[in-house]
């Protein structure tokens, strides 16, 4: 070792003459040589390096013996050597079997050279150390740092004697690099003059396993306060070491185990926190169910038999996890009496070795195991049920093979601990797991199951729940079928996620649905719709506290968007009460956010909404949607709406085409809320298929209201609905004349259905009832309704209109 290694080191050398070193390889051909070689057998690196080692042998050595010094890992005694004169020369060779980086093996074969420095007196040197070192293990090494006497401790440790070790440097007793760290200390201690401490692992020839030394390096003085060489005292912190170790693991595994809702991510961190610091690999199997969530069993145990378990997670030292039988996905069967088995029926940590019964039984009847075993080596397993809040979930498996150590039972207690809080995440994880599937289930269940059939609009529709994190919100959307041909589009957001959300959306589209079969304008909608949404806050208010870990609810809030669209006349009336503006594409793709005006969300009471008008041209697009289409984290609201506009303004071949490039364009990620999407193109109904007339307030006009349709049924080819539909006209327009107010008026629309409407402008809408035997009048509205599909009334803004529809055949 040089002096320049250490700054300021200049009265301290190591003499390398006073040891001779030397290397050999796996052939038996010498490859290092160093000064205390050459003094010792007199040849020169140039001469030697290179040639058969054996050629210095006295005598050869016969190949059993050379056959049991390969499995050792080190050796030491005398061998008779031959001098480069031709001389007889016996030499105390310590041989350490040194392991290289591309696998191959070789010899470091170290010899203390006596009688080339006088030392200090030894016995004076050891009361030097007894007087100024306390420790355990403890050693004396002279200025040149070759070790003159040692306690029994470190002679035990070493596994040597005295008079092995003496004139040796550490480094040549003991071949590790923490020893060339010590000898660097050992050279700070001799030039400063002060003690120096450091922390050094590695394993001692006595005993296999990784020890943990503090050193404490004193420098040895004499009278006169001259340094006269070193004092090197030991203390195994072994145990200390490995408790920090296994906290530092706890640490770590609180820290990174349950980051996530998600059990398949939980097991997988669960496997990354043990390995490599504490197995080699790890292997995380839960109990499969059949709607492939994960089911817990009792902690009673297991049915008999062999139990199916899905692996969930693993992960290995070796990359690509060789040592895995089974894939992650997939379902082993692991039989009666096998160690995963016995800790699921027990509920208890098991520790094996692979010599044990139970892991030889069960390797026995699985070659796969068994060659996992035996390719790699495997000598040490233990099984650890997942147990958590009285159920088992699984059974994690902790296995070493290129660990030296076997587990010991301060491991098994270790590996316990990892795996209850593995399991408490792990079931959080499948109970937030399967309640967001019931709220989804929830959710999907009170959304539109099929679009109605109607001819007003084409329509295609997305539904996207939020992340896992979120949960699920109430956000919904409608197709509501009108009379007149008209069809009524809406979005809707209930604030909050969950269980409660998905409810409460289910009763405002329910609420939706009754408001819009009474065909009220979109204002007057949205305003009955705010009182109800009022309602269900005031009642959740006053309902009792929900039980300790309920799911809370607050207050009642949504948005909506309600549209009504009339393929006649091609206008859209839309209302708005705290929702997004629908953006609306022309026949020319030009994509524009309509200006219309908000009002407040759902909720608030006593503010009024207002209905916008618009004339849509024959094809234009409209993009109905909620919040979480637009919302984001990484960009600006704007950025978000120009992106909605330039994805709807590019041709596609379909709507269904152009939703999927919508939420490409607008959520490349999983979205952190509930998205609902509705695109609508409007259809225009050919003037053709609309017949009017203006109807005189004389009883008179009745016969003629009656000849006019005949007549356009016939043109329209409908000579089978000519019956009812005279009755239906003759009853209708007389109502309108006698209970009615001018002006009155018929029309016919021929549609998938035919549909018949007297407008009139009274306000006054009539009402079926069953006319007793005597009675003159009160049976013609019972005849619509019998003879018709649907018949109903709605209020507008000159009075009211009463319609009804024929179902008509279908065509072939």
């Amino acid at each position: 070792m040089a002096t320049d290694e250490v700054p300021g080191v200049s009265a301290y050398v190591v003499d390398e003459t006073l040891s001779a070193n030397v290397t050999v390889d796996g052939h038996g051909l010498v490859t290092g040589w160093n000064a205390g070689a050459e003094r010792l057998l007199g040849y020169s690196p140039t001469q030697i390096v290179g040639q058969p080692a054996a050629g210095l042998l006295v005598e050869e050595i016969n190949e059993p013996v050379l056959r049991s010094l390969t499995q050792l890992p080190r050796w030491n005694g005398r061998i008779a050597l031959r001098h480069r004169d031709g001389h007889r020369l016996e030499a105390k060779v310590l041989a350490h079997r040194r392991a290289l980086a591309d696998g191959q093996r070789e010899w470091f074969l170290v010899s203390a050279l006596r009688g080339l420095r006088p030392p200090p007196d030894d016995s004076t040197l050891m009361s030097w150390d007894h007087e100024q070192v306390a420790g355990c293990h403890m050693a004396v090494y002279d200025t040149g740092l070759r070790m003159r006497l040692a306690n029994k401790a470190t002679h035990r440790d070493v596994a040597l004697t005295d008079d092995d070790v003496r004139g040796l440097r550490a480094s040549e007793i003991v071949d590790h690099p923490s020893m060339d760290r010590m000898e660097r200390s050992m050279l700070r201690a001799l030039e400063t003059g002060e003690p120096q401490t450091l922390e050094i692992f590695g394993s001692t020839p006595s005993e296999g396993h990784e020890h943990a030394w503090s050193v404490v390096l004193t420098p040895l003085k004499d009278e006169g306060g001259h340094v006269q060489g070193v004092g090197v005292a030991m203390h195994d912190m072994t145990e200390q070491h490995w408790a920090r170790k296994r906290l530092m693991l706890l640490a770590e595994a609180s820290r990174r185990i349950g980051s996530t809702l998600d059990v398949t991510r939980t097991a997988q961190e669960l496997a990354d926190v043990a390995v490599p610091e504490f197995a080699d690999f790890v292997s995380v199997d839960l109990l499969p169910s059949l709607d492939g969530t994960y089911e817990p069993l009792p902690e009673t145990g297991t049915p008999p038999g062999p139990v199916p378990l899905l692996r969930v997670a693993h992960r290995s030292v070796n990359p690509g996890t060789p040592e895995g039988v089974v894939a992650p996905g997939q379902v082993d069967s692991y039989p009666e009496g096998s160690p995963p088995v016995e800790s699921l029926r027990s509920g208890r940590a098991l520790l094996h070795e692979a010599s044990d019964p139970a892991i030889t039984e069960w390797t026995t009847r699985d070659r796969g195991r068994a060659a996992r075993v035996r390719d790699f080596g495997m000598h040490s397993v233990m099984t650890v049920p997942l147990t958590a809040r009285g159920t088992t979930l699984g059974v994690v498996v902790f296995i070493r093979h290129q660990h030296p150590e076997v587990f010991r039972e301060d491991d098994l207690l270790l590996a316990e601990e990892l795996a209850a809080r593995a399991a408490v995440c792990i079931d959080n994880a499948r109970r937030y797991t399967r309640q967001r599937a019931t709220a989804v289930a929830l959710q999907r269940s009170l959304l539109p199951q099929a679009l109605p059939t109607q001819a007003a609009v084409d329509v295609a529709s997305r539904y996207l729940p939020a992340g896992a994190r979120a949960g699920v919100g109430g956000d919904w959307f409608d197709i509501i079928p009108l009379s007149g041909a008209r069809v009524a589009l809406v979005v809707g957001d209930v604030v909050g996620h969950g269980i409660h959300a998905s409810a409460t959306m289910g009763r405002l589209r329910t609420a939706v649905l009754t408001l819009a079969d009474i065909d009220l304008p979109p204002d007057e909608l949205l305003t009955h719709l705010d009182d109800v949404v009022a309602r269900l806050s005031t009642e959740e208010k006053d309902a009792p506290q929900p039980d300790p870990g309920a799911e809370t609810t607050g207050d009642v809030g949504a948005t909506c968007l309600y549209a009504v669209y009339d393929p006649v006349s091609r206008h859209c009336t839309i209302a708005l009460a705290g929702h997004p503006a629908p953006v609306l594409v022309t026949p020319d793709g030009t994509a524009t956010l309509l200006d219309l005006p908000i009002g407040p969300p759902l909720g608030l009471g006593g503010l009024p909404f207002e209905s916008t008008d618009i004339e849509l041209p024959e094809g234009s697009l409209l993009a109905l949607y909620s919040d979480g289409l637009i919302e984001s984290r990484k960009r600006d609201i704007d950025v978000s709406m120009s992106l909605l506009c330039q994805a709807l303004a590019q041709p596609s071949s379909s709507l269904d085409n152009l939703c999927a490039a919508v939420l490409v364009a607008l959520l490349p990620d999983r979205p952190s809320d509930d998205v609902a999407l509705l695109l609508a193109r409007t259809k225009a109904l050919d003037s053709d298929w609309v017949a009017t007339w203006e109807i005189p307030a004389d009883p008179a006009a009745v016969a003629q209201a009656r000849k006019g349709a005949i007549a356009q049924l016939e043109v329209w080819g409908l000579d089978d609905a000519c019956f009812v539909t005279e009755l239906v006209v003759s009853e209708l327009v007389t109502n309108a004349i006698r209970y009615g107010a001018p002006p009155i008026r018929l029309r016919l629309i021929h549609d998938r259905n035919l549909i018949c409407e007297v407008s009139d402008a009274s306000g006054t809408a009539p009402h079926m009832r069953r006319a007793r035997t005597f009675d003159e009048g009160g049976r013609g509205l019972l005849l619509v309704a019998q003879l018709t599909a649907t018949w109903g009334t709605r209020q507008t803004a000159e009075g009211k209109t009463i319609w009804a529809e024929q179902a008509l055949p279908v065509s072939p």
